[in-house]
């Protein structure tokens, strides 16, 4: 069995052919049932990801482990098992937090293919951990981004990822405010159980992508957001089970399931065309699907 660590698996995954790859996945479809999720000490997550085609299973063991900040470790740990389908042989053991981090980054310029404006120059990032890192460079790499605002609770978390980013050729600057008036993209990936982004301030023509809010109690904006918006998840069994963003939304009456407009099958299948005008505001709300770790790691192993 091939083992692939997180230096492989980022190698393995360019932000053009995973992009590519998410979308066929949306397009042809999986098996993939809702993630099964089960409460562990310290706020924690244990999540279980299966997926199968009929030439591949995979699945994704996930610990979300909020407090492991405080022991200068990252939040999230994964590993993904991918197996033949025909024989269950297991064909390779994969890092799942690069696998995460890769294919969660291009689930969102996926979206962002459909919803964001092509000529969209200003990024603002909120959050400072891996995913928003991943969501800085993947975003720089499919657009013309010439300014990335980095946002985190804490300024030293975003000075320090801004100045990796620049390090490595990206136009990145630490930024104190979290104000999202004057960007093209708000690109989110916090834990946060507050509102983040208000619909009050965005402004018209942005694109907003919220990805950190993964469970009911979580929440990265408002309902005025949802409500001015046209509103996109990855999955919608998904998203009216799991984001708190629109879970709370609904339950506020500030926006109905009606109001979500689509998801990325219909989006990758042309059954919504996504963004119309240039002063629309749209929204991607994702809570990650298990289908995108199954078509990240056939990518990575092909």
């Amino acid at each position: 069995m091939r083992i692939m660590t997180a230096e492989q698996v980022r190698g393995a995954l360019p932000w053009a052919g995973l992009e590519t790859a998410l979308h066929a996945m949306f397009r042809d479809g999986c098996q993939a049932p809702l993630r099964h999720r089960h409460a562990l000490p310290e706020a924690g997550m244990l999540l279980l990801m299966p997926a199968w085609t009929a030439r591949h299973t995979g699945v994704k063991t996930v610990h979300v482990l909020p407090a492991n900040g405080a022991r200068g470790l990252p939040a999230v740990q994964a590993v993904y098992l991918l197996s033949d389908a025909e024989t269950g042989q297991p064909l390779a053991m994969l890092d799942g937090g690069e696998l995460t981090d890769r294919r969660t980054a291009a689930a969102s310029t996926l979206a962002g293919r459909f919803l964001a404006r092509p000529d969209s120059r200003r990024l603002l990032v909120l959050g400072a951990g891996r995913v928003a890192a991943a969501l800085a460079e993947a975003w720089c790499d499919r657009l013309p981004i010439e300014h990335v605002a980095i946002w985190a609770r804490k300024p030293a978390q975003a000075e320090a990822l801004a100045a990796r980013l620049a390090a490595h050729g990206l136009p990145a600057v630490a930024t104190a405010s979290a104000d999202p008036a004057g960007f093209d993209i708000v690109s989110a990936a916090t834990l946060s159980e507050a509102p983040l982004v208000h619909g009050a301030a965005v402004s018209p023509g942005t694109h907003v992508d919220l990805v950190g809010a993964f469970r009911p109690t979580m929440r990265e904006s408002d309902g005025a957001l949802l409500a001015r918006a046209t509103l996109v998840l990855d999955t919608r069994a998904g998203g009216l089970a799991e984001a708190g963003d629109v879970v709370q939304a609904i339950a506020e009456g500030a926006i109905t399931e009606a109001q979500v407009a689509a998801d990325l099958f219909d989006l990758c299948r042309g059954t919504h065309p996504g963004r119309r005008d240039a002063r629309e505001i749209t929204v991607f709300k994702s809570v990650g699907w298990a289908g995108e770790d199954l078509a990240a790691a056939v990518l990575a192993t092909a």
